[in-house]
């Protein structure tokens, strides 16, 4: 009896399926994570819908229980975030504070786009690296003996995020967060417009700043994330001899405080 021939199934298959399948067979959990990610992004436009108790808040909701686990392990007295954009996320941390009975949020922008009022948000207009709303934070700060995190979200070209971490990283308390949003900029394929982004500001800031460390962890909690090295931990105080650069970038300065 003549046996027929085997069917070499793989060979029936387009190029770029057998690839895909070589690398799921190949236990490849980064190219999937990937193609979920991509998936994900597409339907949810980027999260562009995302709302916390009605208001937008715009944010992958993976890195936001991040934050949440953050600041329920870390209760920082403030929290500074630089793009309020819609207020969600803002209002997002006054409400964990709430919860806490502990903390308040500083949030700046350079226009208003929302009407949140909240006993615990400052808002502040004008651009993050004016230096008259450094000066504002500052005072803040300097009322503070508790934790302190920095989340920064507004502009996400490299060179004024850069510029961001250089004039907020010092107000980091040791053991606190500086969280650097959005690096995915400089990860996926659909961005690359906006390139270079954060994840380039991180690189160069890092290089000058041992005081600062990556906490992978926290990057890759739930595997995809919009912020890959993103969560900058502080482990030691900054050098005396470490100067902050002037910040040259002008904007509006008229302050809003608790409306």
């Amino acid at each position: 009896m003549t046996r027929k021939p085997k069917t070499n199934l793989r060979a029936l298959l387009p190029a770029p399926l057998r690839r895909l399948a070589k690398r799921v067979l190949l236990g490849s959990t980064s190219y999937c994570a990937h193609i979920f990610f991509r998936m994900l992004i597409n339907k949810t436009q980027n999260f562009g819908h995302v709302k916390w108790l009605g208001h937008p808040i715009w944010q992958n909701i993976l890195d936001l229980w991040v934050i949440q686990e953050t600041i329920a392990e870390l209760k920082p007295q403030l929290l500074i975030e630089c793009g309020t954009n819609r207020g969600g996320s803002a209002l997002f941390y006054a409400h964990l504070f709430d919860l806490l009975g502990h903390g308040r949020v500083i949030t700046i922008d350079i226009e208003r786009m929302h009407n949140l009022v909240h006993p615990r948000i400052t808002f502040l207009i004008g651009s993050s690296v004016d230096p008259h709303v450094v000066k504002a934070v500052g005072a803040s700060v300097g009322q503070c003996s508790g934790p302190i995190m920095v989340v920064l979200d507004s502009d996400h070209s490299a060179p004024h995020v850069l510029l961001e971490m250089q004039l907020y990283s010092p107000f980091v308390t040791l053991g606190s967060f500086l969280l650097v949003q959005d690096g995915v900029i400089d990860t996926f394929a659909a961005f690359r417009a906006w390139r270079p982004g954060p994840l380039h500001a991180i690189r160069v800031f890092l290089a000058s700043h041992p005081e600062f460390t990556v906490d992978g962890e926290r990057s890759t909690r739930f595997v995809i994330t919009h912020h890959p090295d993103g969560w900058l931990r502080r482990v030691r105080l900054a050098a005396a001899s470490q100067s902050l650069p002037a910040a040259t970038w002008q904007g509006a300065h008229t302050l809003e405080h608790g409306s």
